[in-house]
């Protein structure tokens, strides 16, 4: 990313980005998990669902935290997302928010855009991510 763009434009890089796979809800999942992981490896968590008989492991959960939010997403039996926001203080959960996808997706490019501004790895790593 350029010096120039300014943090408007990059929440609505990572929005396009985040929703460029939201229409089937196995591959957003599984590449969301990807882009996340690696690029804010330290900060993201997956799930997989395992199952003993399956050769297949879907990702299940995503749980990325950036400052003082966590952004959740699960896959629900019913083939729709849940997706949260959690409030957090030194660790501690004090409150936790079910929001609409189109929300969810907002507030984390907006959390992912002010995290690329913070340090010039921070922006390498999220340059990956928009790859």
């Amino acid at each position: 990313m350029h010096d120039e763009l300014s943090q408007s434009m990059q929440v609505e890089l990572f929005a396009s980005s985040l929703r460029a796979d939201a229409s089937d809800l196995k591959a957003f999942m599984e590449a969301l998990a990807t882009k996340l992981s690696g690029s804010l490896p330290q900060q993201t968590e997956v799930a997989r669902q395992s199952s003993l008989f399956s050769r297949e492991h879907p990702v299940r959960e995503i749980t990325i935290t950036l400052g003082d939010y966590q952004y959740r997403i699960t896959r629900e039996r019913q083939g729709f997302p849940g997706t949260s926001r959690s409030k957090i203080v030194r660790g501690i959960v004090l409150k936790t928010d079910t929001i609409p996808m189109d929300q969810w997706i907002e507030e984390l490019a907006l959390s992912l855009a002010q995290v690329s501004m913070q340090s010039e790895q921070s922006r390498a790593a999220l340059e990956r991510f928009l790859l």
